[in-house]
């Protein structure tokens, strides 16, 4: 049995801890503040209630896996429901599109319904990236990389030059079908000729498996992964700060905390790292090329009266680039919507929804405002873990393995894939490293 010690409380970290709790380990986790969940927890005033992150997950399977892995099954504990639309997109051309999720077929007719042929161009595209998901998922999210020992085929996709950015224009030239390939990576902060083509793989799940959600919110999903955590008895400590690691003959042996009792340590045989590794300075220099990506504005409104009847999420392209999701809590007779910004935000965030036709302001009777800054404080880092700056990002963030003996990585910083199945097949690959008691 070893002494795990795993820092955050994020989804990544959470995972990891249940997994290897349930492998025999005796494991303590650390957060900081003072609950466990990270991004995937809820915002709530006068009565509302928002998602504090995702609202939204793709590849349902690593979440039932991980229930399965460390307990009782998913089913169980949350009803994780497909949505019937992946996102509305609303053009500033007046031009929409209902992006359905999980067929092929589906995507195909949305996209004719732009125009004559485009729905041919789209599928294709998405089928292009059938066999790099596939080369992905067996020999990058699911088995830790080696690069002396990985296939030649994932080396070459991994260190190729060719940006999304020029891949788009070149299987595109309707821009409108280019803003929604690219749209998760623009809105998780990252430019897409920054972007390397493989991280493009997500039009692909979105169409083969689908969205998901937990109705009434997917923070219910850090609840139940809380209380999987007081199931396998992780020794969970909330309100206690790490500071570093403690290293000796270039192993770690424990890692400082500080609570408002005061400084000490905590024996350790394995450290998982789930928060931004900048924030430790025994593995911050081995980060100090990569930046985080940061997150955009975001405004939690509470609204009273009739509302537009929109879908759970509707992207406004243009610049700023705007997202409402409409998925809260609310009393009722009232709706719970979120905002989100990205781009030139020179003016409230419901200012910009207004002129873009979406105008809520006389109906708000709370709001919650938060910047960049603000998430990633609140959070300890950034919930979209690393910018892309080029393939060789891929290589250049820590995890699962870090360069210190005994340490590795999980979370949004440590997998290049987006969102909360990437954190949990980070999670997958920290269990099968550490192994059984």
């Amino acid at each position: 049995m070893a002494r795990v010690v795993v820092v955050g409380g994020g989804f990544g970290a959470m995972a990891a801890a249940a997994r290897l709790a349930k492998l025999g380990h005796d494991v303590t986790l650390l957060e900081r503040s003072d609950h466990v969940g990270g991004a995937l927890t809820s915002v709530e005033a006068d009565g509302f209630a928002w998602d504090a992150g995702p609202a939204s997950t793709l590849l349902p399977a690593v979440v039932r896996d991980l229930f399965r892995k460390s307990g009782r099954p998913l089913e169980r504990e949350v009803d994780l429901a497909p949505l019937d639309l992946v996102r509305e997109h609303r053009f500033e051309d007046g031009s929409r599109l209902a992006l359905p999720g999980g067929s092929r077929a589906a995507q195909l007719a949305a996209f004719e319904g732009l125009g004559p042929g485009l729905g041919h161009q789209w599928v294709g595209h998405v089928a292009s990236y059938g066999e790099v998901w596939e080369l992905l998922r067996k020999e990058w999210f699911e088995r830790p990389f080696d690069p002396d020992v990985a296939p030649r085929e994932l080396t070459d996709l991994l260190g190729r030059r060719e940006s999304l950015h020029r891949r788009l224009r070149r299987a595109f030239d309707d821009e409108r079908l280019r803003l929604v390939a690219g749209h998760r990576l623009v809105m998780d902060g990252h430019a897409l000729r920054d972007v390397p083509t493989f991280a493009g793989v997500d039009v692909y799940l979105e169409q083969r498996f689908g969205a998901w959600t937990v109705p009434g919110g997917l923070a219910a999903l850090g609840t139940a992964m809380a209380e999987r955590l007081a199931l396998r008895r992780v020794d969970v400590r909330t309100g206690t700060e790490v500071g570093d690691l403690v290293v000796r003959d270039g192993r770690v042996v424990a890692v400082s905390t500080r609570t408002a009792d005061g400084s000490g340590t905590v024996d350790a045989d394995v450290v998982v790292v789930g928060v931004d590794p900048r924030r430790l300075p025994a593995l911050a220099a081995h980060v100090r090329r990569t930046v985080p990506a940061f997150p955009p504005v975001v405004c939690h409104v509470g609204l009273d009266g009739e509302v537009p009847d929109l879908p759970h999420e509707v992207v406004l392209h243009g610049d700023p680039l705007l997202v409402v999701r409409t998925g809260g809590r609310a009393p009722d007779g009232g709706a719970a919507w979120t905002v989100l910004a990205r781009g030139r935000l020179v003016e409230d965030p419901l200012v910009a929804l207004a002129r873009r036709g979406l105008d809520v302001r006389r109906q708000v009777v709370t709001r919650v405002d938060r910047t960049p800054r603000d998430l990633v404080e609140l959070f300890g880092g950034s919930p979209h873990g690393v910018r892309w700056a080029g393939p060789r990002t891929a290589r250049q963030r820590l995890g699962p393995r870090t360069p210190v003996a005994g340490v590795l990585a999980v979370g949004a910083h440590a997998t290049t894939g987006s969102g909360l199945p990437f954190a949990g097949l980070s999670a997958a690959l920290v269990a099968e490293l550490v192994g059984r008691a």
